[in-house]
C-alpha cells in the first residue's frame, strides 16, 4: 500500500512546487477503496483527493500516506482534520514533515483523536521524493542539483570555447526532466556571455514516458532563471532575458542595464562577489526547493568548493578533447590526492550514445 501510494505521490512529479510531492492511499478490508495524490500547489492535498474517491467507504479505513497530514490552514484545510472528520481509523505515514508548521502536530492531531498512528513505512523512499522541501526547512537552503556535459576525458569545451553539443539529442531532452522539476535553474555571467543561453523548459523535448496521461507538459511552470553577476554585466538583450519566466539577477551591489521581467537581487560576499551561501538562503525564502545549477567552470567550482552542491548530474560523451580542452570545475590548486572532492557514486545508464552519472560530494554541507 505504502509503494502504492510513494508511486501516485510521483504523479505529481513536475507540478507540485512547493508544495511537496505526496499520495495517499485508502484501504479497509484488504480492499482499496481511495486513491490520491497531490498535484499542483493550491490544489487538493492527496489525502483530500483519496476521501474524496473513497467517500463513505472511508469510514475505518487505513490511510497510507508519503508525509504526515498537515495540521495548519493554508489554501486547504488541514488534512488531520478532515481524516478524522472521515472516521479513518489508522494512518501509516511514512515520514514526518519537516515544515515547522506542522513537524509532528499532525501526528499528535490525530493521536488524540484517537487514530491510531504508524510513522517510518518505507521512510528513505518517502524523503528521495522531496530532498529539496526536506533541505530547505532543516537547513534554510534548497537542494542543489548540478548538471555538467563532459567529454570521456573530462572536458566540457574545446580550447576554443565551444561546447554545442558535447552530448546527444537523447542527453539534450534528458536534461529538460531536470529542468522540469526544479523550481530555479542558476546560472552564471560566464556563461551567459559565453554562450547566451535561454535555460527554458521546453515541453516538446520532453520524454512523453516520464509523464502519466493525466499530465499536460505544458502546464508544467517555469523554473525562476538565476544569473549570478557580481558587477551587473548581463547584456540587456541576453536571450534568457528575452525567453518566457521570471528571471533573478544575483549582483554583489551594482545593478546592470537588464530590461524587461527582471528583478536584481544584492548579495554581497567579502571578496566583492556574490556570497553563494546568501544567495541560496534567499531562494529558500522564495520557497525553491531545487536548484539546478547550470554553470560553468567557476561557478560551479566556487559552489563544489563552498559544499553547497548535493548532487552531480554527469553526461559523459564517448570523446575526447585532450589537455586543452576546458576543465569541468575549477577547483583551485589541488596539489595532492588528499585534496581531491570525494564523490559516492548513486547511478550510471545510457541515455542515447551517451552515459549519465549521478554522484552525490561526500563534501556537501547540507544532506537530508
Amino acid at each position: 500500500m505504502m509503494a502504492l501510494a510513494l508511486q501516485l505521490a510521483r504523479r505529481g512529479w513536475y507540478t507540485t512546487r512547493p508544495n511537496p510531492r505526496v499520495g495517499c492511499v485508502l484501504a479497509r478490508d484488504g480492499e482499496i477503496v481511495g486513491l490520491g495524490w497531490h498535484e499542483r500547489a493550491g490544489g487538493p492535498h492527496a489525502e483530500a483527493a483519496a476521501l474524496a474517491q473513497a467517500g463513505a467507504r472511508a469510514r475505518g479505513a487505513t490511510a497510507y500516506v508519503t508525509l504526515e497530514p498537515c495540521c495548519h490552514h493554508g489554501r486547504t484545510p488541514p488534512c488531520a482534520d478532515t481524516l478524522i472528520a472521515a472516521g479513518v481509523r489508522r494512518v501509516v505515514a511514512a515520514m514526518t514533515d519537516p515544515n515547522p508548521q506542522v513537524a509532528g502536530a499532525g501526528i499528535r492531531r490525530l493521536r488524540e483523536a484517537g487514530i491510531e498512528v504508524e510513522v517510518g513505512l518505507m521512510g528513505a523512499e518517502a524523503a528521495a521524493l522531496n530532498p529539496g522541501f526536506i533541505l530547505r526547512h532543516r537547513a534554510g537552503r534548497p537542494y542543489v542539483r548540478a548538471k555538467l556535459a563532459m567529454t570521456l576525458d573530462g572536458r566540457t569545451a574545446a580550447a576554443d570555447g565551444r561546447s554545442q553539443w558535447i552530448t546527444g539529442a537523447a542527453a539534450r531532452r534528458d536534461v529538460q526532466r531536470l529542468r522540469a522539476r526544479s523550481c530555479a535553474i542558476v546560472t552564471g555571467i560566464g556563461t551567459v556571455l559565453a554562450d547566451d543561453p535561454a535555460l527554458t523548459l521546453r515541453p516538446d523535448e520532453l520524454d512523453p514516458g516520464e509523464f502519466a496521461t493525466h499530465v499536460d507538459a505544458r502546464t508544467i511552470p517555469p523554473p525562476l532563471r538565476v544569473i549570478v553577476d557580481s558587477r551587473g554585466r548581463t547584456p540587456a538583450r541576453a536571450r534568457l532575458l528575452a525567453a518566457p519566466g521570471p528571471v533573478l539577477i544575483a549582483t554583489a551591489g551594482a545593478e546592470g542595464d537588464a530590461e524587461g521581467p527582471v528583478e536584481y537581487g544584492c548579495f554581497p560576499g567579502p571578496d566583492g562577489r556574490v556570497d553563494l551561501s546568501a544567495l541560496l538562503a534567499g531562494l529558500a525564502q522564495r520557497q525553491v526547493n531545487e536548484v539546478l545549477l547550470e554553470a560553468g567552470a567557476v561557478l560551479s567550482g566556487a559552489m563544489l568548493r563552498a559544499g553547497l552542491i548535493d548532487e552531480l548530474v554527469l553526461y559523459i560523451a564517448p570523446k575526447l578533447l585532450g589537455e586543452r580542452g576546458r576543465a569541468l570545475f575549477d577547483l583551485g590548486e589541488v596539489l595532492a590526492l588528499g585534496q581531491a572532492v570525494p564523490l559516492a557514486i548513486a547511478d550510471l545508464r545510457a541515455v542515447g550514445d551517451d552515459w549519465r552519472l549521478t554522484a552525490h560530494p561526500k563534501t556537501s554541507a547540507g544532506g537530508v
